[in-house]
């Protein structure tokens, strides 16, 4: 099938079905559409864009947060057979420029005033076919076109013949890389593609029908337009969409969702939120929470050996789920959470024994964009290996090579990369082999185990190979520490930049009664929190080996982020950017 089959099979087949539900400021609680709104609401927009002149082939733009518009839009240009291409929300001009060229758009969607004016100049741009800007906020489009305007109705009576006729081979959307290490790369997937990734992760996750998920990063990201579009018209299942980030943890305490995806950083701020809330517990609720988190981790720990707990344990493990970790899930709104995901970067394994700790296990995963997302996961049905990425779904095979490098091929891996001229630029070798960059092991039971990026990994002045993320994690599992960076290549040791983490450090600071000045410098200043990390980097080395271990770190007093650049929309560190800023301090690191 199809992406626009399965919109209106959902239709069709389950009319009253909630799919789609939003916060509108304009109305109290949420705004819900079905599955048979959704397809009359997607026709009418499939008949505007026509109408704007938009075909089968040609791409369409779109920058804005996940809003109605953005997810409505979607579809319909899929229904009609048109390209969508979601573009971050945080991303330079330049790199909007890069895009817009290489994927020759006639026409973009854009939020908002703020998102116009950067893509404004691009109309004028003769290396760019862009003639057109339409703007969602009503009152905010100037000169450009109002979202308003392409919603026909009437519908022309024959139009319908030229929605949904798609084939399974044609591109279903171009998703840009998010551009760690260059210019963005336009990975071109088919509707065979994402369909395959979609009937492969459905098999090994354990969810009841129509499940709701909860949107909220960006549609540019790989992730989030399979669990956030394509899964839930495989499944016809509800999106709750939350426009800002910032507020998924009021998001999540109200829906107390069934299944919850987050990337590693996700989950490490959440349990840096929980940690705090429970070191201002009384001394004896701490001791309940810590006996019933040894309890957890022993019954995860019988489940990810594959073995029935101890009749003892089972009990033990039922009586404090119910009376110590349920209502702290409960006012977290994780009391319901069977399926809990990571993926996009190495998760911390002592973030994922705290979890556990609660009776939660985050299922890691693997994949790039250019595997459709997931090509390996962990699954409590398959079995699960706490600090692997479990094993390969059965839309690819995944093997070593001879250096490390993970290779994968399969029915999710992509065409290729989008060129400037519409072709596009084949990434497999003659056997089919995508090359992902990664290194890693497979154990015996199939496990993989991924250690590094190839292009990120540490070659000290020795000739010794380091995996920055090893030691990076390391460092973190000390919940002063939010963010590391580790350096060293071509150096004889290893230096750290260290930021603290915003929501562990003022609670920690006041759990140990330190007063320091305002905001993180003046946490960063304060002798008690330089001798505790202190510790926390010394603890960190005492599990290293020698070549692993950070000789100086410099602490920094500023988090790190998207809008400042440090980090992808998917909050993966940019090395070079991270380096470049601070490159006097790091510098400055191997003086004296």
């Amino acid at each position: 099938m199809t992406l626009p089959q399965l919109v209106t099979r959902n239709a069709r087949e389950h009319p009253e079905l909630p799919a789609l539900s939003w916060r509108d400021p304009a109305a109290a609680g949420w705004t819900t559409l079905t599955w048979a709104e959704v397809g009359e609401h997607t026709t009418r927009l499939a008949a505007g864009y026509a109408a704007l002149g938009v075909g089968p082939g040609d791409h369409v733009l779109l920058m804005a947060a996940d809003r109605p518009e953005h997810w409505l839009c979607d579809l319909a240009l899929a229904r009609l057979g048109a390209v969508p291409v979601s573009v971050y929300g945080t991303s330079a001009p330049p790199q909007i420029a890069h895009i817009a060229r290489n994927c020759r758009a006639p026409l973009a969607v854009v939020e908002g005033a703020a998102q116009a004016e950067l893509w404004a100049p691009l109309l004028r741009d003769t290396g760019t076919p862009l003639a057109r800007l339409v703007v969602m906020e009503p009152g905010e489009e100037g000169d450009h076109l109002p979202y308003a305007a392409l919603c026909r109705e009437p519908v022309p009576e024959d139009f319908a013949k030229a929605l949904d006729t798609a084939r399974p081979d044609d591109p279903l959307t171009v998703v840009y890389t998010s551009g760690t290490t260059g210019e963005p790369k336009g990975v071109v997937l088919s509707h065979r593609q994402v369909l395959a990734n979609a009937r492969a992760l459905d098999a090994v996750v354990e969810l009841p029908p129509h499940v709701e998920h909860i949107s909220y990063l960006p549609f540019a990201h790989i992730a989030e337009r399979m669990l956030g579009i394509y899964l839930p018209c495989h499944r016809a299942s509800h999106v709750y969409l939350c426009a800002d980030p910032g507020v998924v943890a009021d998001a999540v305490r109200e829906i107390r969702p069934r299944q919850f995806f987050g990337v590693p950083r996700i989950w490490e701020k959440l349990a840096a939120a929980v940690r705090a809330g429970l070191a201002l517990l009384p001394a004896e609720q701490q001791r309940a929470v810590e006996e019933a988190a040894r309890v957890a981790r022993e019954h995860v720990g019988c489940r990810e050996r594959g073995e029935p707990p101890p009749a003892g344990l089972a009990a033990a493990y039922t009586a404090c789920r119910e009376r110590v970790l349920l209502p702290l899930l409960r006012a977290g709104g994780l009391d319901r959470v069977g399926w809990a995901a990571s993926a996009s970067a190495p998760m911390p394994l002592d973030v994922v024994r705290f979890w556990a700790g609660f009776g939660i296990v985050v299922m890691d995963a693997w994949g790039l964009t250019e595997t459709t997302g997931v090509a390996t996961t962990n699954s409590p049905r398959t079995g699960f290996r706490l600090g692997s990425v479990g094993r390969p779904v059965a839309s690819v095979e995944v093997r070593a090579a001879a250096d490390g490098e993970l290779e994968v091929r399969g029915a999710s891996v992509c065409s290729g990369y989008l060129q400037a001229d519409g072709s596009t630029r084949p990434v497999l070798d003659e056997a089919g082999w995508l090359r992902t960059g990664d290194i890693g092991r497979i154990d015996a039971d199939g496990y993989v185990w991924v250690t590094d990026r190839k292009k990120e990994m540490i070659i000290t002045s020795t000739g010794k190979n380091v995996s920055p993320a090893l030691v990076e994690n390391a460092l973190k599992e000390h919940p002063l520490i939010g963010q590391a960076l580790v350096h060293g290549d071509g150096r004889s040791y290893l230096v750290a930049l260290l930021v603290l983490d915003a929501e562990a450090a003022p609670a920690w600071a006041a759990a140990h009664g330190v007063e320091a000045g305002p905001g993180p410098a003046g946490l960063a200043a304060h002798p008690a929190v330089r001798q505790e990390v202190d510790r926390a980097v010394a603890a960190a080395n005492s599990r290293l080996n020698r070549t692993e271990q950070v000789k100086r770190y410099r602490l920094l007093t500023g988090e790190w982020g998207p809008a400042t650049g440090e980090l992808t929309p998917s909050l993966k560190m940019r090395r070079r950017v991270i380096r470049d800023r601070y490159a006097a301090e790091l510098t400055g690191l191997y003086e004296n």
